[in-house]
C-alpha cells in the first residue's frame, strides 16, 4: 500500500515532533503539498495544569504562523465558550469561504481535536482524506500529549525551571549544578493557633490565598518558587549574565508586591470577619546547590547550601525585631534601593554575624 506523503509522515517522522504548534504547522503543509486546499487549521489538546483547560494552536497556512490561545479552567459561564473553548472554529471560519472541519482524535470527550478550513466548501472526497489523515494522527498526538501532560505535570509541582532541569537530566542523586541566586524565604505568622482555631477549609483557604500573594509577586518578577513548606516558602531569583544587582532589584520589587498583595488580602478578609494573615519575610543573596537530593529510590528537585540556611535563619529575626522584611548585608551590597541598616546579628547555626537591613516604612 502506498501512502501519501502527509500518511508517511504522520506514521515515520510525526511523534518527534518538538511540539503541537510544530506538528500543527508541518501537517497542514503536507495535506496542502497534497493537494488539499487549506487556508488555515487549528489543534486543541486538554493538558493538566492548575489554571489551564485546554490548549489551541491556530496556523495560518498563508504564511505559516503558528498562534496559541488558552482555555482557562472555571472560567467559562454557563453556555459560554472561553477564548479556546470553540477549538479555535470562531478564528478558522474568518480565514476561508468554505465550512470548518473537524475530526476528534481518538476517544473520549478530552481527545485532541483538529480542524481546518479552506477557501471554498471542502468536496467529501477532500473531508475523507482529512478524517484519514485524523486517524493517522492519532499515535503521533498521544506521543505529544504524553509529553506535554509529563511537562505540564513537573512545571506545576516543581515550577518550570526546576522542571526543565529534571527533564534533560538523569534521575539519579548527585546530580546537579551550583548556581548564585537571590533567595526569598517567607512564612506565614501563627499558623499553628489558625489552625487549631479554624476549620480545615477554611485553613486550606488562607493557606492558599497566602501562597498566591507570595508566589505571584515571585513569579511576577522572573523568579520560580522551589518549595512550599508548611506555611512557609522558598523561592530563587536566579542570577543571569553574571548581573547579581538585577536579580536583588527583582527579589526586592517581588517582597514589595507581595506586602501590596497581603495588604489588600487583609482588607477582604477583615469584610469577611477573618483575621489578617502576617507574615516574615528575608531576602539573601549565595551559591546553592540546585538538584536532586534524596533516598535511591526517591528523589527530590531542591535547593541547599549555607546560603539557604541563612536566609530560613534570617527570617527567624523578623519577629524578635519587629519588622515584616529582613535583607542580608549580601543583597543590600547589591541592590540599587536605599535599604535601612539594623545593625548586626548573630543566627542561629551559622558561625558568623550578619548584617541586617530592611525596607524603608511606607
Amino acid at each position: 500500500m502506498k501512502l501519501s506523503s502527509t500518511l508517511a509522515w504522520l506514521v515515520d517522522a510525526a511523534g518527534a515532533s518538538p511540539g503541537a504548534d510544530r506538528f500543527l504547522a508541518d501537517l497542514g503543509a503536507h495535506l496542502i503539498a497534497d493537494d488539499l486546499p487549506l487556508a488555515g487549521g487549528a489543534l486543541t489538546l486538554a493538558v493538566p495544569h492548575p489554571l489551564i483547560a485546554r490548549r489551541t494552536w491556530l496556523w495560518r497556512a498563508a504564511n505559516g504562523e503558528v498562534i496559541e490561545a488558552v482555555g482557562f479552567a472555571g472560567f467559562a459561564g454557563a453556555g459560554q465558550a472561553d477564548s479556546a473553548g470553540d477549538g479555535g472554529r470562531r478564528w478558522l471560519a474568518g480565514l476561508g469561504g468554505g465550512a470548518v472541519h473537524e475530526d476528534l482524535v481518538g476517544p473520549g470527550k478530552d481527545a485532541p481535536v483538529l480542524g481546518w478550513i479552506g477557501p471554498r466548501l471542502f468536496t467529501e472526497a477532500e473531508a475523507g482524506r482529512l478524517r484519514e489523515a485524523a486517524r493517522f494522527a492519532a499515535a503521533p498526538l498521544a506521543a505529544l500529549s504524553a509529553r506535554a501532560t509529563l511537562t505540564a505535570t513537573l512545571e506545576a509541582y516543581l515550577g518550570r525551571r526546576s522542571a526543565a532541569r529534571v527533564l534533560a537530566g538523569p534521575l539519579r542523586r548527585d546530580v546537579g549544578e551550583t548556581i548564585r541566586a537571590a533567595l526569598l524565604y517567607a512564612d506565614l505568622r501563627n499558623f499553628t493557633a489558625l489552625s487549631e482555631a479554624a476549620p480545615p477549609a477554611e485553613v486550606i483557604a488562607a493557606l492558599d490565598a497566602w501562597f498566591d500573594c507570595v508566589a505571584g509577586a515571585v513569579h511576577a518578577f522572573g523568579g520560580e518558587v522551589l518549595k512550599f513548606i508548611g506555611d512557609g516558602m522558598l523561592a530563587i531569583l536566579p542570577v543571569t549574565a553574571d548581573k547579581p544587582r538585577a536579580a536583588c532589584d527583582a527579589a526586592l520589587r517581588a517582597v514589595s508586591s507581595a506586602q501590596a498583595g497581603m495588604a489588600h488580602l487583609d482588607v477582604t478578609r477583615r469584610g469577611q470577619g477573618l483575621p489578617s494573615l502576617s507574615f516574615g519575610a528575608a531576602l539573601h543573596l549565595g551559591e546553592i546547590l540546585w538538584g536532586n537530593v534524596g533516598a535511591a529510590d526517591r528523589l527530590d528537585f531542591t535547593a541547599i547550601g549555607p546560603a539557604v540556611n541563612l536566609v530560613s535563619r534570617l527570617e527567624g529575626l523578623c519577629r524578635p525585631l519587629s519588622r515584616t522584611v529582613l535583607i542580608s548585608g549580601a543583597v543590600a551590597a547589591e541592590a540599587s534601593a536605599i535599604l535601612v541598616p539594623l545593625g548586626t546579628h548573630p543566627l542561629r547555626g551559622i558561625a558568623a554575624p550578619c548584617a541586617v537591613f530592611t525596607v524603608p516604612d511606607g
